[in-house]
């Protein structure tokens, strides 16, 4: 009995050691299961699981205010933004041979990064928090080259940020990429560098896209980023804008910096921004415009977009400069396109003038053309950037020869110029100083303020996009009549499309310092049409 007792004893005593184990592991493992939890709930709440977007068709046509709703949803952040724009640019940029996109920035994501924890601690955002910006290859940027198109600075990394993209930067913007350009901005017909090759127009890529900022207006057409900026001396926002569906808007000359853009003719030349709506433009150029270097009393606005008012045509009068619209060559798609813009006006209750006459207009404009100063803006410009740059002056580049055929007539033309701009006759200098040019504004303004006007309209080009290669159809460039002589401020917006589907613009011409009133037109007619739409070959 003893003994069979024991055995028993021992048994059982083997038993509740053993159950003693299988719930000690059973309570480590519920234990284990409990702290997963606990952790992963901590985890979502401070890490917020992210939608995954499928680039292609979610990150179409984003705007400022869509990418910032998403970030408060918590629906997105700003690596994922970053990340999938970039993917996008590797995907369609040179495998379509749109050829819009000529560097990538390597800080970029790492900025991202930045601004996610930033976000994440303070729950705020500034104006343009993790909006991707595709800049034009003639701003400076201390981590990018900046090389204007040319051969001559390739590798040329400047000391600094221009003026404009530490205001993007100080608005928590992303300089995304750096987009190619026509050499050193030379052309307006097209977008060819010496560094970079062609860009092509991304609604149809046997076109150009205009020059120089064709490689912005593409990229941006081509959903490669949200904000674009171009520089405009004669044409270079407005043209591209017009040919890619596109907002662009060229500003009153001395409403922002020219400060660290590789210069043509420091007297027209002015940066601006290439958007896909107007509500962009205006929450772009509120950034740009507080430059403290310009007159207090001339920069009037800190925030554009009080001006966006659907309504915002109701009882405006604008003419109709027919001078730039009636020509033989104009094509009859585009008389067709102004009249229903004509109409689109005349039902959203403004008054048109129809014709609309500035006098002396043809004398005035043939007697204040471009004057030559590209060889002294440059010298001075190289001087201040790095002392690395491979070129060190304009007769460096003119013997040496290190440009495209293309530019040999530009070149030919600028060394022309033997004298500083102060020393030629007429001087070549700003509107204020420059007698032809203050006539010219006075005439268009008083011809405004006669008919009590608020703006004048035109189509930026008689003619859609040349094919690439053509050098000898109409072209129709309405961009340099005006705008860049007198220092008025125009704005271009899509009017349409051809029957092939090239995108047509429209553009409004203003009294200077009249940004507001022309973004608050433009909305109102963007608003009643609608025109923009994706292109093809880039909404797959």
């Amino acid at each position: 009995m003893t003994f069979n007792f024991d055995i028993h004893l021992l048994t059982n005593t083997s038993n509740l050691r053993l159950l003693a184990k299988m719930n000690y592991f059973l309570f480590r493992f519920k234990l284990f299961i409990v702290i997963s939890i606990i952790l992963m709930l901590i985890g979502c709440s401070h890490h917020p699981r992210q939608k995954q977007y499928d680039t292609s068709a979610d990150f179409q046509e984003l705007t400022i205010d869509e990418v910032h709703h998403a970030f408060r949803e918590k629906n997105l952040n700003c690596v994922s933004l970053i990340d999938a724009y970039i993917e996008r640019i590797n995907r369609l940029d040179q495998s379509t041979g749109l050829n819009a996109i000529i560097l990538i920035n390597k800080n970029a994501r790492l900025r991202a990064q930045t601004l996610d924890k930033q976000f994440a601690r303070t729950g705020k955002m500034n104006a343009l928090h993790c909006i991707p910006v595709i800049l034009k290859d003639n701003f400076d940027t201390a981590d990018m080259p900046t090389e204007a198109g040319s051969i001559a600075l390739k590798g040329h990394y400047p000391p600094d940020d221009a003026f404009l993209v530490k205001k993007l930067r100080m608005a928590d913007a992303i300089i995304l990429a750096k987009s190619n350009m026509g050499e050193w901005a030379f052309s307006p017909y097209e977008t060819i560098s010496s560094t970079h090759g062609e860009t092509r127009n991304a609604y149809s890529l046997e076109h150009v896209p205009a020059g120089s900022s064709g490689g912005t207006a593409s990229a941006i057409a081509a959903n490669f980023g949200i904000i674009g900026m171009g520089t405009d001396t004669g044409n270079s926002v407005r043209g591209p804008a017009s040919h890619l569906a596109l907002v662009g808007l060229r500003p009153t000359i001395g409403a922002i910096s020219n400060d660290g853009i590789v210069p043509l003719l420091l007297n027209r030349d002015t940066a601006g921004p290439l958007m896909r709506t107007v509500k962009d433009t205006a929450a772009v150029f509120s950034v740009l415009v507080s430059d403290d270097s310009i007159d207090p009393s001339k920069r009037q606005h800190s925030d554009y977009s009080q001006f966006l008012d659907p309504d915002g045509l109701k009882g405006a009068r604008i003419g109709v400069l027919r001078s730039l619209t009636n020509k033989p060559d104009t094509d009859i798609e585009i008389l067709q396109a102004m009249q229903t813009v004509i109409e689109t006006l005349k039902a959203a209750g403004a008054d048109i003038i129809d014709p609309f006459e500035i006098h002396n207009l043809k004398t005035l404009t043939e007697n204040t053309g471009f004057c030559s100063r590209f060889p002294y803006d440059l010298d001075n410009y190289l001087k201040q950037t790095s002392a690395n740059s491979p070129l060190k002056s304009f007769a460096q580049l003119e013997s040496e020869k290190n440009y495209l055929d293309i530019s040999q007539n530009a070149i030919d033309w600028a060394k022309k110029s033997t004298t500083t701009p102060d020393e030629q006759n007429p001087p070549c200098v700003d509107v204020e100083n420059d007698i032809r040019r203050k006539v010219l504004l006075d005439a268009v303004v008083a011809s405004m303020d006669k008919e009590k006007m608020d703006a004048i309209i035109y189509p930026s080009w008689l003619n859609s996009a040349r094919k690439i290669g053509d050098k000898k159809s109409p072209h129709g460039n309405n961009s340099p009549v005006i705008a860049p002589h007198s220092g008025q401020p125009a704005i271009t917006v899509p009017m349409g499309f051809t029957s092939d589907g090239l995108p047509l613009g429209l553009q409004f011409l203003g009294r200077p310092f009249s940004e507001g009133l022309l973004l608050k037109m433009a909305y109102a007619y963007e608003q009643r049409t609608k025109h923009r739409r994706m292109p093809e070959k880039f909404s797959e």
